[in-house]
Parts: structure tokens; C-alpha cells; sequence
């Protein structure tokens, strides 16, 4: 049975229409042990819930799948990287990743704010331990990002409202 996580990566470095473009990607560059201990866990077939960080608004843009585990990042033995590591060798790599590779961009982007907003994701690691970079997902949570992912936030709020008011509001705007 394959697991769920949410990975985040900044779209002004690596954005899923980069992904989409280059089709499957090294997750590399990840420098916290939390985040590496969740990647570890990873099978082949587990899917990623691809989140855009450190922009406004932050949250879920599509869609990736886990192709190969037991990665070694390279980034940790290139001294012009950000993530490199002098402690690490090539006979004793420090760091490892996994490839991804793109699975779809979901025609309406899930923000943080609409995350928040829904009871049923209030559980989330991402809502408890933000700055955590790679962590895991229920199914349920996924599911519910994915119906989100394919949901305008319009026709959401409108399924919610009961039939009279609806109707009261369809008959306001028609005038």
C-alpha cells in the first residue's frame, strides 16, 4: 500500500511546472535529519503532495510519485552548491534522496489559507511542524488535498450553503 507525503520546494528554485517539464527530478538538497529520516521511509509508488513554499500564498500545486529511493544527493559534494557538506564523502555520503517524477498540476492550487480553513485537515503536520520539509500525509488528508486540487473554491462554498440560501443568492445576482 503506498504511503503519502507532502514535499515542499521553493517555485522560484524548482516549481512543479519544472517538474512537469523535466519529468522526474532528484529531491535533493534536503539538509534536515527529520526530513531525511522521512525520505528513508519512502517505497517506489508512495505519492507527493508537491507544496510551493516561501512564496504568497504558500501551498499545494500538484502532484509527483516516488520512482527510486536511496538516492545519493550530490548536491552534499559540490563545494559551488548551497548543500554542500564537507563532511561528506563519496565512500561515506551523508545525505540521500529520492527521484519523483510528475504526475499532474491540479487545476486550482491549494492554498494554505484554504487548508487551514477545512475541519478535516486541522491534524496536518504541515499545520503543527511547518517549517518540516518533507513529511507524512494520511490518506484521508490526501484525498481530501486531491478533491481540493480539482475544486474551485467558489463552487465549494456554494455546495455548502443550504438550497434557500442559495437560491436567495442566485435571485439577488440575477437582478
Amino acid at each position: 500500500m503506498p504511503k503519502h507525503w507532502l514535499m515542499k520546494t521553493e517555485p522560484d528554485q524548482f516549481s512543479i511546472a519544472d517538474l512537469e517539464r523535466v519529468r522526474v527530478e532528484p529531491w535533493s538538497g534536503v539538509r534536515s535529519v527529520f526530513a531525511r529520516f522521512h525520505m528513508r521511509a519512502m517505497t517506489v509508488g508512495d505519492m507527493v503532495l508537491f507544496y510551493h513554499s516561501s512564496c504568497e500564498p504558500p501551498g499545494v500545486a500538484g502532484l509527483a510519485r516516488v520512482v527510486r529511493t536511496g538516492v545519493v544527493d550530490e548536491t552534499q559534494f559540490d563545494p559551488q552548491s548551497p548543500y554542500y557538506d564537507a563532511k561528506a564523502t563519496r565512500e561515506k555520503p551523508i545525505w540521500d534522496c529520492v527521484d519523483v517524477e510528475y504526475v499532474e498540476t491540479f487545476p486550482f492550487f491549494v492554498s494554505l489559507p484554504r487548508i487551514k480553513a477545512e475541519k478535516s485537515l486541522r491534524k496536518m503536520v504541515l499545520l503543527k511542524i511547518g517549517r518540516l520539509s518533507v513529511q507524512p500525509v494520511t490518506e484521508k488528508q490526501y484525498a481530501k488535498i486531491v478533491e481540493l486540487g480539482h475544486t474551485a473554491e467558489e463552487e465549494r462554498s456554494e455546495r455548502r450553503r443550504p438550497a434557500a440560501a442559495a437560491k436567495r443568492v442566485r435571485a439577488r445576482s440575477s437582478r
